[in-house]
């Protein structure tokens, strides 16, 4: 409700990103440019509740946090919606951890707020969970469970 503008949109055509110098450059870019400009903290210190998705707009944010601005700013540079997918993912501790995916016609890349390196998502070292339909931002698709081995982030819904 606090950002309903990005719920209702229509469904979108599929597409992944061409990934020119530029692009990399400029998702390489942002990924650090956010991961600098925004303090790590829990949604309990930021909020005063257990969890909450938001935009990092006082300057501190937990994971998802990061991501949401991440992908805000790449929509805001012109790279399509469809190609930015909010992640979940488990982390080399077992823990949930939230990325923000780029398909691009090169493979699916990582931004994530524990590394600049933007990876490729075999080389992130996570297991997959779920991730944002293409088609449908509001469409989650299950890629695998908390403890399921690594998986791949192109799962078709």
């Amino acid at each position: 409700m606090r950002h309903s503008e990005e719920c209702n949109v229509p469904d979108s055509p599929i597409v992944s990103i061409s990934l020119t110098t530029e692009r990399w450059k400029l998702i390489q870019d942002i990924n650090t440019g956010v991961n600098a400009s925004i303090h790590e903290a829990s949604d309990q210190d930021v909020y005063s509740v257990p969890e909450r998705w938001e935009y990092p707009t006082s300057g501190a944010g937990d994971c998802e946090d990061f991501a949401l601005e991440k992908r805000k700013q790449l929509i805001n540079a012109g790279l399509p919606r469809q190609a930015l997918l909010m992640t979940v993912v488990t982390d080399e501790n077992g823990f949930g951890h939230a990325i923000l995916t780029v398909r691009t016609s090169n493979g699916d890349f990582e931004l994530d707020n524990r590394t600049d390196r933007v990876l490729a998502w075999e080389a992130t070292g996570y297991g997959f969970v779920k991730q944002q339909a293409q088609d449908n931002p509001n469409h989650w698709v299950r890629l695998g469970g908390p403890t399921a081995p690594l998986m791949t982030a192109t799962a078709q819904k």
